[in-house]
């Protein structure tokens, strides 16, 4: 799980977050005297490239390779190291990929409430 960077006087304002997380959005510090800004110690830290995703797991949902899907014959070379992704469809199309995915037991990751 990657590390959660707070916004600047977050904890000070309800506009930026004080009792409601949504508003703790990431927006980088700009100010002159800033010790944010400046990664002095004791402050919260600011996302850089050394926080970035291992090499291994990048671009992966749940360990496996994203593959997007917008019809049944995109489907024919899937492999078990493939999460789907259902493109922007139909209900219909959306129903027959869905059940071609269940026989085939490759996991789908944008399909609601259902695992």
């Amino acid at each position: 799980m990657s590390k959660r960077f707070v916004r600047t006087d977050s904890n000070r304002f309800l506009k930026l977050g004080k009792k409601r997380k949504k508003g703790r959005v990431w927006r980088r510090a700009k100010g002159i005297h800033s010790k944010i800004r400046r990664r002095r110690r004791g402050y919260p830290a600011i996302p850089i490239i050394g926080y970035g995703t291992p090499r291994a797991t990048a671009g992966t949902i749940q360990g496996k390779k994203p593959v997007l899907v917008h019809n049944l014959d995109e489907m024919k070379n899937l492999g078990k190291d493939s999460i789907i992704i259902i493109a922007r469809v139909g209900a219909r199309k959306k129903l027959m990929i869905i059940k071609k995915a269940e026989e085939m037991k490759i996991p789908i990751s944008n399909i609601g409430g259902k695992k």
